[in-house]
């Protein structure tokens, strides 16, 4: 079976992806607050960690690192009304970006972008490191959710 890095064209589709998802998220009133302006390099995390999750290239883990990714969520105190609108905004991203919209493929991006959003809301809640959601580095994805 491919990966799902495989099935979704590769890093190259990711970052079509990610950044209509980013754009989306820059203009909706419920997340504007979290993401501010924006950050010229969010893109680029954003595919690196998609791509990396979904069995794609460790660039992320290389270049960024997981300890980053706890440390930009923490104190956004993201509420659940928000975390849902990401998970919204995501996957109407798959279909303006021509995305496979193939059933399981739907299921498994749904699942995974469902747990991180959890991971992300814990995390920005988390007034000490106990708090933390317990994940430290890059999810490996598949068909069936976290390996």
């Amino acid at each position: 079976m491919t990966s799902l890095f495989e099935h979704a064209g590769g890093e190259a589709a990711l970052h079509r992806l990610e950044q209509a998802f980013y754009d989306s998220v820059l203009a909706d009133p419920l997340l504007k607050p979290l993401f501010g302006d924006g950050q010229p390099q969010h893109v680029d995390h954003l595919t690196a960690f998609t791509s990396e999750s979904f069995g794609g290239p460790d660039r992320f883990s290389r270049e960024v690192g997981f300890a980053h990714l706890i440390a930009v969520h923490r104190g956004l105190k993201i509420t659940e009304e928000q975390r849902q609108r990401f998970v919204e905004l995501y996957m109407e991203a798959l279909d303006t970006t021509g995305m496979p919209d193939d059933e399981p493929f739907r299921e498994a991006v749904r699942s995974h972008v469902e747990f991180g959003s959890r991971v992300a809301m814990q995390n920005s809640h988390a007034e000490s490191d106990d708090e933390l959601h317990p994940l430290r580095e890059v999810p490996h994805w598949n068909w069936d959710g976290d390996d």
